[in-house]
């Protein structure tokens, strides 16, 4: 385990020195202060090159550490960029607690046929108005009223729709944009 010129230091003392004889479980070494002192192999440690603090200190690589204590930089998120100009489009929500008081009493048809209804009057007031972008906020669900939505806005020739913006509505809303005819 330790052979003659092996660098060590005493456990439980302030002591480093070199190996000069190994004899046995007897380790005689001599320390950095010049005395031959002889110790236990259980009260010695080898150490290498790298544990003398100056060598250890100049391996440091001090652009590491800076970094290392470099406060992170809030991560960014892509916004949706809008001109100083440019008016939000207007958001329906069709959730049947936000179009009538009270729901008791309705059937699942008679909530699709209001939420639908008030989907049109949404749309034929945005073309008569010349509105170019709406948004319908539908919900998750069970895709029902999305997927009524979508046949819906199907019917119409001068619109587009697609899935609203995931990071503002999640998997809840339905973009319609409406082409405007040159009149």
């Amino acid at each position: 385990m330790f052979s003659k010129g092996d660098k060590v230091s005493v456990l439980d003392e302030a002591i480093n020195g070199v190996v000069l004889a190994v004899k046995d479980k007897e380790i005689s070494i001599e320390t950095e202060d010049g005395f031959v002192m002889t110790f236990f192999v259980n009260e010695l440690i080898k150490i290498q090159e790298t544990s003398n603090l100056m060598n250890s200190i100049r391996s440091i690589n001090i652009s590491e550490a800076a970094k290392e204590k470099e406060i992170p930089k809030p991560r960014s998120f892509v916004k949706e960029r809008k001109d100083k100009n440019e008016i939000s489009a207007p958001e329906f929500d069709l959730h049947i607690e936000k179009l009538v008081k009270n729901k008791h009493g309705l059937s699942n048809y008679d909530i699709l046929t209001i939420q639908t209804d008030t989907a049109k009057r949404h749309i034929e007031f945005a073309i008569r108005n010349r509105i170019p972008k709406i948004v319908f906020i539908h919900g998750v669900g069970e895709g029902v009223l999305k997927a009524e939505l979508d046949f819906l806005l199907g019917r119409y020739d001068n619109i587009a729709f697609q899935e609203g913006n995931y990071q503002r509505y999640g998997q809840g809303a339905t973009e319609v944009f409406i082409k405007q005819n040159s009149k």
